[in-house]
Order: C-alpha cells, then structure tokens, then sequence
C-alpha cells in the first residue's frame, strides 16, 4: 500500500473514533516539532486531543540548575561548554548570554567530547561541561567522563542535569486528573533504552502505549494504534520503530550508563523534585563532578512568569499563556518552553504564531 493510501485509511478510522475525545500525549520534542510541521494535530481533532508532556530537556532544566552554572562562571579560570540552547534559558536573574555579555568565557559546542579537546587546548583553565539531556545523551557523555579519566585529563569537569524518563512518566500517568489514555514513547530514549523500557506503561497502568518514529505516517499509525486499543479490557504495547528500536535498546550504551552513573533525585523546572529522576556520578568519577568540586550548594527558585510548568505537564497549551506571541517569543523568551526549539511554545508559535500574531 502506498504511503498516502495509508494515511488517509488510518485518518478516516481515527474521525471516525466513536468514543468521544480521547488524550494522547507525546513526550519527545522532535514528536511535538513533528505533530505541528504536518499539521496532524488539525487532521485528528476534535475526536483526538494531542497533548505534549515534558520531552525537551532544556525546558525541563531548573533554574537552580543554570543558577548554579552562573555561580561556577564566579571563578575566572572557569570555561563554561554547553550545547546552544542552553544559552538563552533564565535562571532565577539571568541568562548564560549575559553571564558572556559581562565577559564570562562560555563556548558552545556540539558534542560532549568536544570539551576534552576544549581541556587539553587550556590546560591552565577548568573546563565545566554543562551535561544537559535525558537516556538519548546519557551514553556520550558518559563515555566523555569515561575518557577523562581514561587519558587522566583533571582540568574538566561536568555539571550533571540528565534526566530519566520512567520516573516522569510515572508521575504523569498516577495523576488522574491528567487523564492520559494513550501515550506515544519517545523514539530517541526508546533507541538507546530499548522499547522494554516502556512496557510498564501498560502492565501498571493499563494505558496503551506505543514507540513510533517520526514522519507522518509514523505518528498518524501510532494514534490509530492507540484509538483502536480503546475497545480493548487489556491494553497492549507496541513498537512501530523496528528499524531502529530493539526491544533492549543499545546494549553498549547502556553499560556504559551503568558504569559511570547512579540514580538521584532531581529537580524538574516548574514540576518539582522527581525521585531517582536524575543521574550521579559513581564513585569512580565523582572527581569530575563539578558540583563537589566547586562546593556549589543548589538553591531553589521560584519562577511566576508563565504556566510553563502546567504546559510541561500538559495542562494548558501554550496559547494558554498571557504571554505567549506577546511578551514572550523565541527571540525574547520569557520561561524554558520557548527557548529550545523542541520547546512547546516555540514549536506552536513557529507553525501556529499567526493565531496570537494574525
């Protein structure tokens, strides 16, 4: 069968859903850029309601976290990497732009182990690396630890904010008013983790869940899945993504996961502190931990600019918020949200700012 035969075959059941409205929620930022670039999200409605969940990293990033990263920058030997999309997101006062503005030495690179090279070209600095990400990231700069240690480089160290899926997913899905009755798993997590890594989904919880890709057809067969599991007393689990998503994901990868990191506690911006959410350096490696080697205490902010913690959650939608296309766009971002571009509000403005702006 040809693509668009497909397509219009599964849009066709899905309108003709007979149940009433259903939620589905998506927790993985190039799914929520993808649902917005095909319009899917006008092709299901009203009988489906997409709902994004906390699937960009960088909005998920606490302010006490950049606080924190502006606090290391207090010493002059420090040089500060990050992935750019770090760069615009507020802390508590400030940003990391202007954290450079006031002469701060901040580079952005675009791999962890760039910061190695970035280490043994200033031997006279400390190199701290911003490592920022959820389980899709764990594995690369777990293997940048790994070779700073290996290669005994002791001017760098890392700044651990990596988040872990199962713990947010359970908070999401024991919250009842939230009322998920599908969730699409993030592909990107689900390729290193493995689809297994999502089956408590299911088993716990009774929702049906699927691992999908991400172009149209991917998405629009992952939703007819999830409708068509609704009739069912007990739902079902399925990975459309074989191509690139086995059943443990990246057995390499997550050894070394294993290796270098344990679980924590960590905080999530606007959704609050989520048990063994967060990865810590094992004992191993607590050398580079950029944290106890700069005796930084964490302090929590407070931020009551947005709704963007009810929009992580999916409770609101971004055109929700006062200040969205107003105040607030991706050039002059008011919360985390529309900061990165897999951000919620910066992907619904991209394709859907002429509703605020006309």
């Amino acid at each position: 069968m040809n693509k668009k035969f497909l397509i219009k075959r599964f849009l066709k059941e899905i309108n003709n859903y007979p149940n009433g409205k259903f939620n589905i929620m998506e927790v993985c930022g190039t799914h929520t850029q993808a649902i917005s670039k095909f319009g899917i999200r006008e092709l299901v409605e009203p009988k489906i309601n997409l709902i994004s969940g906390p699937g960009c990293p960088v909005c998920v990033t606490s302010e006490e976290y950049i606080d924190a990263a502006i606090e290391i920058l207090k010493d002059d030997k420090v040089v500060l990497a990050t992935f750019g999309d770090m760069m615009k997101v507020k802390g508590s006062k400030e940003n990391l732009i202007e954290q450079r503005e006031k002469g701060k030495n901040i580079r952005i690179i675009y791999s962890p182990l760039d910061s190695i090279n970035l280490a043994e070209e200033n031997k006279d600095k400390e190199v701290v690396f911003l490592a920022v990400g959820f389980e899709t990231t764990a594995p690369i700069i777990a293997l940048t630890i790994k070779t700073a240690k290996e290669r005994n480089i002791r001017n760098i160290s890392f700044f651990i904010g990596i988040k872990r899926m199962e713990p947010i997913l359970h908070h999401i899905l024991s919250d009842d008013k939230l009322n998920i009755q599908g969730l699409i798993c993030p592909g990107h997590v689900a390729s290193v983790m493995g689809a297994d890594y999502f089956k408590f989904i299911v088993e716990e919880y009774n929702i049906p869940a699927v691992v999908t890709g991400f172009n149209e057809l991917d998405i629009i067969g992952a939703i007819y899945f999830l409708t068509q599991e609704q009739s069912k007393n007990k739902k079902t689990f399925k990975n459309l993504y074989k191509s690139c998503v086995t059943s443990k994901g990246n057995l390499k990868g997550n050894q070394i996961i294993r290796e270098v990191f344990s679980y924590c506690d960590s905080e999530w911006r606007g959704i609050g502190n989520i048990g063994s959410s967060g990865f810590l350096l094992k004992e191993d490696y607590k050398y580079y931990d950029a944290i106890k080697k700069f005796k930084i205490s964490l302090r929590k902010g407070n931020s009551k600019n947005c709704v963007c913690s009810e929009i992580l959650l999916g409770k609101k939608r971004p055109i929700n918020c006062e200040f969205f296309g107003r105040l607030c766009t991706p050039e002059n971002p008011v919360g985390p949200c529309m900061v990165s571009n897999e951000g919620a509000c910066s992907i619904f403005y991209k394709y859907n700012g002429r509703i605020i702006n006309g």
